[in-house]
């Protein structure tokens, strides 16, 4: 009973990456125009959000072009991914098993991030020390050494 070593276990498993020279520096160049292109959109957004903030931005239109810039982002990520890490070229289970947990990843960062923003808004509202250590715009009052050592010690040191 003779095994043939180098036959592949399954044609599902197993299969050749190697590319031929022409359809590699094709692939490398569409690549590089595709990410350069995110990219300039990406910067082209960021310059806005910059010239917005010089005047009165409208918080709808700023969540919009944040809202774009994550998307892009996004698309940057997969297509480095598939591409770069040929995660593009192997079989769909293999593939589930790296995207499922980032995808659990994403949605743990935007439970705690619900959740943070939860607690400070729970803060805001029944804290009274909270209220009293912050002034009428919202920013904590940061007491200076000497206001801590008068209050908290009725001019022990000084």
């Amino acid at each position: 009973m003779s095994h043939d070593t180098h036959a592949p276990a399954s044609s599902e498993v197993t299969f050749e990456h190697h590319m031929d020279d022409t359809t590699f520096k094709q692939r490398v160049k569409r690549t590089t125009l595709i990410l350069s292109v995110f990219t300039i959109i990406e910067l082209a957004l960021g310059f806005t959000i910059y010239s917005l903030h010089k005047g009165e931005p409208s918080h709808g239109l700023l969540l919009l072009i944040k809202g774009v810039i994550c998307i892009l982002t996004l698309g940057k990520a997969f297509y480095i991914v598939s591409v770069f890490m040929h995660l593009g070229d192997e079989i769909r289970n293999f593939t589930m098993t790296i995207l499922l947990p980032l995808l659990l990843f994403i949605w743990f960062i935007i439970a705690f991030l619900a959740d943070g923003n939860s607690y400070k808004n729970l803060r805001n509202k029944y804290d009274p020390y909270f209220k009293e250590s912050t002034t009428p715009s919202g920013h904590p009052v940061i007491p200076t050494e000497t206001h801590r050592y008068n209050s908290n010690q009725k001019g022990q040191r000084q």
